[in-house]
């Protein structure tokens, strides 16, 4: 028996009542019961499963995540290129809106809304959440009918995740989260040149990466793909002039933070994001706002007697208060640093860098070491 998805108490009682009679009428005196019964169930709430989505059982899963939000060009090619394929069950869980600087954090104590999406030939759904949540939802099994996909994959990110980068990046984020649940993954960045770039770039990175994805999906069913890392990709800005892999370390790089205090009146709140954005922020800050109004007043009522003295900002006006506004920007410079193993240098010198990222630094050795190894035998079998 299947059950219904209607919430529970959203049938007023005299349209329960009407429907119990409507249905007595149609099934005859000997059904009433019965009737009543299913009208009543109607009413009761339905389980929570995870979607029953079709999965060929042939064929090994491979979720997809991004930063950059679903719609990015980026996630687009990627997973169009897997599907096309045809070797593997696709499924993507990415975030409904660019979150590609949101590092490793995660949605807590509130509701996070999840709607299918449009995406041929793969299982789609965007999360008005993190890349971190989108990896933990679809692992969890409350989303996804599957225990857990052969790989992750997160990405193409639209910019470079080197260095220090790596802390910020929500792509590189969702790949961790992945194995922190036990499941192997990579990210993959694309380093995007602002003047240079252009969309279709993201369709050679794809061309890029492809291999190295088969590669990956093949050695995780063989058993041999290193197990205690993932791997950071960052793709260089000319994809298909790239000079070939290196397996690289994460450097200390990163673009300087350049605070920049902006007008009020020229850049008023919300300025920065578009309406749909703005709009959402400012119903969930109403809504902070009337708890908080109602939390204040009730604590007001439970002490009448109770004086309390403000001091200090507490006990300024609005009018009094002074506010600012100031937007950060990254901007890049010149590293110093000229190892060419690091991965922002290789990327520079036209190299597809390939980081092996592990969750413990007692690891990085042998990480580096058995990632060396599988890239190597990895390639020579392409």
């Amino acid at each position: 028996m299947t059950s219904t998805s209607v919430k529970p108490n959203m049938l007023p009682p005299g349209l329960v009542s009407s429907l119990q009679d409507v249905l007595n009428k149609r099934g005859g005196g000997g059904d009433g019961d019965q009737s009543k019964d299913k009208v009543a169930d109607s009413t009761q709430p339905s389980t929570s499963e995870p979607a029953q989505d079709p999965v060929d059982s042939s064929k090994p899963i491979v979720l997809v995540t991004n930063g950059d939000g679903i719609e990015s060009p980026g996630l687009t090619y990627l997973v169009e290129a897997l599907v096309r394929q045809g070797l593997y069950n696709v499924h993507v869980c990415a975030p409904q809106s660019d979150k590609s600087v949101s590092g490793h954090s995660v949605t807590i104590r509130e509701t996070v809304s999840v709607s299918s999406a449009e995406i041929n030939g793969a299982t789609a759904y965007e999360v008005a959440g993190t890349p971190v949540d989108c990896v933990s939802l679809a692992l969890s099994g409350a989303l996804f009918s599957w225990s857990k996909p052969v790989l992750v994959i997160s990405g193409i990110n639209r910019g470079s995740s080197c260095g220090h980068h790596m802390l910020y990046s929500g792509v590189v984020a969702g790949a961790r989260e992945a194995l922190i649940s036990g499941v192997p993954s990579l990210s993959i960045s694309l380093n995007w040149r602002k003047d240079d770039s252009q969309e279709n770039d993201f369709k050679d990175a794809v061309t890029v990466c492809l291999p190295l994805i088969n590669a990956a999906i093949r050695d995780i069913e063989e058993g041999v793909f290193p197990k205690s890392c993932f791997l950071n990709i960052d793709i260089p800005s000319s994809p298909l002039s790239n000079k070939g892999f290196k397996i690289t370390k994460q450097s200390t790089w990163r673009s300087t933070p350049s605070w920049q205090a902006v007008s009020a009146n020229r850049y008023p709140a919300g300025h920065f994001m578009n309406s749909q954005q703005s709009l959402g922020i400012q119903l969930a800050q109403l809504g902070r706002d009337a708890s908080a109004a109602g939390a204040a007043r009730r604590v007001t009522t439970q002490r009448k007697n109770v004086e309390i003295e403000s001091t200090g900002a507490a006990g300024k006006s609005d009018f009094e208060r002074v506010k600012k506004y100031f937007r950060l920007e990254f901007v890049d410079k010149e590293q110093e640093n000229k190892d060419e193993d690091l991965d922002f240098r290789a990327l520079e010198s036209g190299f597809v860098s390939v980081t092996p990222l592990s969750l413990s630094p007692h690891l990085e050795l042998d990480t580096q070491t058995a990632a060396s190894d599988w890239i190597s035998s990895a390639l020579q079998e392409q």
